[in-house]
């Protein structure tokens, strides 16, 4: 046997033809639909349900619903189902619900009581109340999609750290708006008058001489502003007598200045209530976990989330399609192709969302046994450190699928409604040798905090000795970093006079 060599005449390089032997690892399409069904909420979950119910014409809803689903029945069923092995062409399962037992049909459920929510209230954010504002102003409209592109772009400190030709440059390609760099200017003043005071500041010093600008002036005032203006590198340098010298005035008028700059806000867009860190959202939780008498209980409640079942009138119509080879023609073996290719995209996708639900259970039970503590006395300084491995370890799943349950889900408890990932923390060691979690260490320090005196409180040196003495053996800098997560602001600004 002769081996075939064809050369290319314009590269001059032999072509040659050979096999090779490779593993590859590819997900089946039901891994995939899973793998998507598990990233989504109760809410998602269910506007899933309803666009494939939409869609898929052989999947229908089971006509005795209810609100809560039974998982310890459900989870033996499905371990059941996925024990029994079927011919690839085999269709009995899809063509008729006479020999499927009741039980593997519809759920029996408890509805012998009605479960009460808490409503929530949902808080004004802080890029919506700066919009309500400059919708409020005389503007053009190509003036006011400016000003909201201005808006959208101030962090969460509230300044404006990006420069006016980037600005101008986005808004060419994002909005076709052939904006100036004093078109963009002239509209960050107006954005910065709005409130509160400070904001859209392009560094501390605008910051601060855009709030003292806004208070009634007096002697004191009018020479912090002159500080800020002329004196701005000795200020920050604490060079007072360079200061003196430059100013030209006396010690009692500069200190007088000077405390008037530190009552200033260096963070105003920390100072609104509603910012997003803080608002309270409306969520659906997609656990619910009840304690009583020291035991706690998980439940998974389906509210609006149908029972899924192929279509009896898709089964009955295999059933007529289904003649012998013989007997087909072109349009029975069409037809038979699309009733099989719906029919078995309905059955993928209900396997599917039992899969998920059997997924979610497992992983929420594997978190509850770890924080079995924290959910009956709802402390957080009960929460115990916990990663994603540890949870992965204990309900038997990958990482990256213990993942996928955390994002965007929520648990109701005895104590509030908490996302899941609430429960994840960092660890550190005290001088007792022991694990704590970070979320420990961070409400202790929220109770220094509450617990200091309000007219001379502790800096963060303060409380970093306060938390050694404690056994919390941590740097000044990890108190400010902790100090910023809980939105607590510095010494300075929590002093009441």
């Amino acid at each position: 046997m002769k081996k075939l060599y064809i050369c290319n005449p314009k590269t001059k390089n032999m072509i040659r033809q050979q096999l090779t032997q490779k593993q590859q690892q590819k997900l089946s399409p039901l891994q995939i639909q899973q793998i998507k069904l598990l990233e989504l909420n109760s809410l998602e979950i269910e506007n899933r349900i309803n666009d494939e119910l939409e869609e898929n014409p052989a999947l229908s809803e089971l006509t005795d619903t209810s609100t809560e689903d039974d998982l310890d029945s459900f989870s033996d069923e499905y371990s059941a189902d996925q024990n029994t092995t079927e011919d690839d062409d085999s269709w009995g399962d899809y063509r008729t619900e006479d020999d499927i037992p009741d039980y593997k049909l519809q759920q029996q459920y408890d509805t012998s009581e009605q479960r009460r929510e808490s409503p929530f209230a949902e808080a004004e954010t802080f890029q919506e109340f700066m919009l309500n504002q400059l919708h409020l102003k005389n503007l053009s409209n190509t003036d006011l999609i400016i000003g909201e592109y201005i808006i959208g772009n101030i962090d969460d400190d509230g300044y404006m750290r990006r420069d006016l030709e980037s600005l101008s440059d986005d808004l060419a390609f994002q909005y076709a708006i052939d904006a100036s760099t004093e078109e963009v200017a002239r509209v960050l003043q107006i954005v910065q008058s709005l409130d509160p005071a400070g904001i859209a500041a392009t560094d501390l010093c605008q910051c601060l001489l855009l709030q003292l600008q806004r208070k009634k002036p007096d002697a004191a005032r009018l020479l912090a502003i002159k500080i800020l203006e002329t004196a701005y590198e000795a200020f920050i340098k604490n060079q007072y007598p360079r200061m003196k010298q430059q100013l030209n005035c006396s010690d009692d008028n500069l200190r007088q200045a000077i405390r008037e700059i530190k009552l200033l806000n260096p963070k105003p867009g920390n100072a609104f209530v509603g910012s997003n860190d803080t608002k309270m959202a409306q969520v659906t939780p997609d656990f619910v976990v009840e304690t009583l008498n020291g035991k706690t209980m998980l439940m998974m409640p389906k509210r609006n989330i149908p029972d899924l079942c192929v279509n009896e009138e898709y089964n009955d119509m295999l059933q007529r399609y289904s003649v012998p080879k013989e007997k087909e023609n072109a349009q029975n073996r069409e037809a038979l192709s699309f009733i099989k290719q719906k029919i078995d995209a309905a059955q993928w996708f209900i396997d599917a969302i039992k899969q998920r639900d059997v997924t979610l259970q497992n992983v929420m039970q594997a978190l509850m046994k770890i924080q079995h503590d924290f959910f009956l006395s709802g402390d957080e300084t009960d929460i115990k450190p916990m990663i994603l491995k540890d949870v992965a370890e204990r309900s038997g799943y990958d990482i990256s699928t213990v993942s996928r349950v955390c994002n965007s889900k929520y648990v109701q408890t005895n104590w509030g409604v908490f996302p899941l990932k609430f429960f994840f923390s960092e660890s550190m060691t005290n001088d007792e040798g022991e694990e704590i979690s970070t979320k420990e260490l961070k409400s202790i320090l929220k109770a220094c905090v509450d617990a200091e005196d309000k007219q001379n409180p502790l800096t963060d040196d303060a409380l970093m000795i306060v938390l050694k003495e404690k056994g919390y053996d941590i740097a000044r800098r990890t108190v400010a970093k902790y100090r910023e997560q809980l939105n607590i602001p510095v010494a300075r600004l929590r002093r009441s006079h």
